[in-house]
This record gives structure tokens, C-alpha cells and sequence, in this order.
């Protein structure tokens, strides 16, 4: 059997239709399949390979920490030097009261712990997010996702959550002092990179310190400098009680956090002790690589190239098939008539060496969240490409 026969007898399938490319040799912003064609990467494994893949440096790290040891006890137990130093890391390049850092094995894990200890700090049981969020799949999470097709197959899931609109001023008197937390994404992702009025964040973490309300940001793929900044919420002037991280956290191997001050994250060491525990998660090598990624992203000043290369993607994306484009920082949406237009113009790309993808909740809009180090040179060809697909359609 060849290896997508394989492929798509043994591993589950999420969709009925994989991308099922076989790719075997990731560097930079280059991808190489079975066959020995390269695509240039948009996607960036969904904003994870913020540095690029294989960037020598986390390589380094990594090999580094296969000498000494991999998984040794259950988190939380041992000191495990690199599960220390990242955590140092984050910390003295985030506020003061982003201090206590608890590793998970991901995004999704580290929006379950958040919503626990939103509960066990403030005592309280409701839950609200925005549509149109996405922050998992795990049930925790999925409760809190904004879209009513992926939740109704699942349900009874979490009961006292609520819906906002997202960027609605209105919308922000429903937070009560009833409320135990309020997630909410810095920038929407898979609603096709929707970034909202600096002033209604700033409305948001208001009403949240009045009713006692922990704010918790999801940063799960803003981080890194995918917006410009390091840190999404740098762009609103305001500061979350949880932050939450994972994608590119890890420089390409799994691993996730949420991050808060060290009273509130106290909270699990008592009634119940042991109130969060994970096996897996901050394994070593992946912290490992996580912190080399994070020191090579800034003292290599990828971030200080992101507007350029934004505006460098906007100049060339000038074309009658396109209805809008949305941006922050390195990271767009490409909005055309239609999922089925979009669908046409994503599979050109693909076939001529332009890997992209659309997003969960506007299927209407490609994706653009490339490695941060990808060069001018393969934005314009990225860009001719995409440019050649919407003359074909």
C-alpha cells in the first residue's frame, strides 16, 4: 500500500477531504514533499513555525536536552532546568503580574486550566467568551468556542457559559460580578484575523477589574510576534489576569501555557492539593526548544520586519477577484466571493508550490500566517502565484 493508502487507513481523519501532502524535509519557509516539489509555506504549520522549521538553533537545543534526559516525573515535582529557564524567559518579557508559568502539552489544555482556576480564585461558576472564538476541541473548550456547528454535535457540554459579540460595546454589560472569567482573543483567529477597536479592549479590561472578573487573553496564535508585537495585547494597552500561549511557544514541538500571577496560580497547591496536574506537560525538550525559538525570534529581530513584510503582502495583493483584505501584522485573510472561489484559487496555489489554507469560521478567506522569516523574494512569489490563480477564476 502506498503511504496515503496508509495514511487514510490508519491515522483518523479530522475532514473527508486531507491535504494529504507527504512531506518529508521542512526547512525556513520551505517545505519539500515526497516527490521532491517545494512549496513555500503560508501557513506555518497554523502559526507554530514563527522562526521557520528546523531553525538551527532550536536544533541545537534540542540535542542538547536529548543528552541530559526526557520525561523524568510528572510536572510540577522535579526541577527540570529547561521547564525553569523558560519560564524565567516569559516572564522577564512579560508585566509583573504575568509571573507563574504552568506548562501544558497545549493550546487547548492551557484554556482548560485557565477556565479551572478562573473558577477556584473567584468562586464563581459563569463562563463567557465571544462568538465567533475558537480556543479547542476539548470539551472545556469547546464550551467556550463561538460557533454553534461545532458545539451542537457534542452537547451537553459546560453549562453557565455565555456568548458576547465580539467588538460590541453593548454586549461587554453582561459581565457581572457572577462571572468567574472572561476569555477573549486578542486578535480572532479563525474568524479571518478580525482585530477589534483598541477602545473596546481597553472597555473590557475595565469591566472586568469593576465586577471582579479575571480577564483571560488567548494568544494561542497572536503570540510570538505573529501581530507585530511580541505580545498581542501590547497593541491595545491593556494587560490580561491569565494569558494563554501555545503554537509557537514551542518552536515546533507541542506545548502550551497559561501564565498568572503567582497568588491566583497558588490556588492549586490547596483544597484539593495537586488542583491541576499533567504528565507531559512543559516536557523538557519541548521547553528546550521553546526558549531557544523564543531567544533566536528576538535577538534575531524578526519581529522588527513584520510591518514591511505586511505591507509588502498588501502592495501585491491588488486584484479584482479579491473582496477585502483583513491584516495584523504577518498575519491575513484573503476574503474572495466565496468558500467555492477561494477553494479554486487555494488549490492552484497548492499545485504550484503555494501551501495555504482558509479559515474555520470564514472558509471565504485564505489564510497568510507565514514563518516570520520568510524573505521579500518568496512574498513575491507567493503573491505572482496567488496573483496567476485569481486570473484563472
Amino acid at each position: 500500500m502506498t503511504q496515503r493508502e496508509l495514511f487514510l487507513r490508519h491515522i483518523a481523519q479530522t475532514s473527508p477531504a486531507p491535504l494529504a501532502l507527504e512531506i518529508v524535509k521542512a526547512e525556513g519557509c520551505t517545505l519539500t514533499d515526497a516527490s521532491g516539489k517545494t512549496y513555500i509555506d503560508l501557513i506555518g504549520g497554523i502559526s507554530v513555525a514563527n522562526v521557520g522549521h528546523r531553525h538551527p538553533v532550536v536544533i541545537d537545543a534540542i540535542q542538547k536536552q536529548l543528552d541530559a534526559y526526557l520525561h523524568i516525573m510528572v510536572y510540577g515535582e522535579f526541577i527540570e532546568s529547561p521547564q525553569v529557564q523558560y519560564a524565567k524567559l516569559l516572564t522577564e518579557h512579560l508585566p509583573q503580574n504575568l509571573n507563574s508559568v504552568y506548562f501544558t502539552n497545549s493550546g487547548a489544555e492551557a484554556v482548560e486550566g485557565a477556565m479551572k482556576l478562573a473558577k477556584r480564585v473567584t468562586g464563581r461558576t459563569q463562563l463567557i467568551a465571544f462568538n465567533d472564538s475558537y480556543h479547542g476541541s476539548t470539551q472545556g473548550a469547546l464550551s467556550i468556542m463561538g460557533d454553534e456547528y461545532w458545539r451542537q454535535a457534542y452537547r451537553p457540554l459546560l453549562p453557565d457559559v455565555l456568548h458576547l459579540r465580539y467588538n460590541h460595546f453593548e454586549s461587554l454589560g453582561e459581565i457581572s460580578n457572577q462571572t468567574a472569567c472572561v476569555v477573549v482573543e486578542t486578535v480572532q483567529a479563525e474568524a479571518g484575523v478580525i482585530a477589534p477597536a483598541k477602545d473596546w479592549m481597553k472597555a473590557l479590561r475595565k469591566k472586568c477589574t469593576e465586577t471582579g472578573t479575571l480577564l483571560v487573553m488567548d494568544e494561542i496564535q497572536a503570540g510570538f510576534g505573529r501581530t507585530g508585537k511580541l505580545w498581542g495585547f501590547e497593541n491595545f494597552d491593556v494587560v490580561p489576569d491569565i494569558l494563554l500561549l501555545g503554537k509557537a511557544l514551542g518552536g515546533g514541538m507541542p506545548l502550551g501555557a497559561f501564565i498568572a500571577d503567582k497568588p491566583l496560580m497558588d490556588k492549586f497547591t490547596e483544597n484539593p492539593v495537586l488542583g491541576h496536574i499533567t504528565t507531559f506537560g512543559g516536557h523538557p525538550v519541548c521547553c528546550a526548544a521553546g526558549a531557544a525559538a523564543l531567544n533566536a525570534l528576538l535577538a534575531e529581530k524578526w519581529i522588527d520586519t513584520v510591518q514591511q513584510k505586511k505591507n509588502l503582502f498588501l502592495s501585491l495583493l491588488n486584484h479584482p477577484a479579491i473582496v477585502s483584505i483583513r491584516s495584523c501584522g504577518l498575519w491575513l485573510a484573503i476574503e474572495f466571493a466565496s468558500f467555492e472561489r477561494n477553494k479554486m484559487v487555494i488549490d492552484y496555489c497548492i499545485s504550484n508550490g503555494v501551501l495555504t489554507d482558509w479559515f474555520l469560521f470564514a472558509p471565504q478567506c485564505m489564510r497568510i500566517s507565514p514563518p516570520l522569516i520568510i524573505t521579500q523574494e518568496q512574498i513575491i512569489e507567493s503573491c505572482e502565484v496567488i496573483f496567476q490563480a485569481c486570473n484563472n477564476f
